[in-house]
């Protein structure tokens, strides 16, 4: 009986750790959920597309300066570029500078300044250009850079 009465205790036990591991496991599956959802979120708080939709038209340009070596013009070119954030049209801006990675022969990290803009269609992009906005950026700015690259993609989803 009393052997009987251990076992008794033991399955008890294991039954409570069995819940309580499969509670666990659905709390960090949950929050695993949650942080993979937030992680896809458009960085900017203030984002106006629907998130479950993927932009139609990103917008990547890259900027090479008169003056590579100046520091000065580069922070200037990055005040310039975060501004436009105040165009509606814009879903998402990214603002950066080349990377730091391994060198290899498909890398040119010879700009100095990038954008990467997300558009909900051609049309808002096309607005996007002719905004005063982007027209005075162009007027302040445009005397910092000796060349401009631009690829403009649509999104294949």
């Amino acid at each position: 009986m009393q052997q009987d009465n251990r076992f008794s205790v033991f399955n008890s036990s294991v039954k409570s750790v069995s819940k309580n591991t499969i509670n666990s496991v659905v709390k960090s599956a949950a929050l695993a959920m949650g942080l993979l959802i937030a992680a896809t979120l458009p960085a900017n708080a203030d984002a106006k597309s629907d998130i479950s939709a993927a932009p139609a038209v990103i917008h990547s340009v890259f900027f090479w300066l008169k003056n590579p070596d100046s520091v000065d013009d580069r922070k200037s070119l990055i005040e310039g570029l975060n501004s436009l954030r105040d165009i509606p049209q814009i879903q998402a801006l990214h603002v950066g500078v080349p990377a730091s990675t391994v060198s290899r022969d498909v890398i040119d990290s010879s700009y100095q300044v990038s954008e990467l803009m997300f558009f909900n269609s051609v049309k808002d992009q096309d607005e996007y250009q002719s905004h005063p906005i982007h027209k005075k950026f162009v007027k302040d700015y445009a005397h910092l850079w000796q060349k401009v690259v631009v690829y403009d993609s649509l999104n294949t989803l």
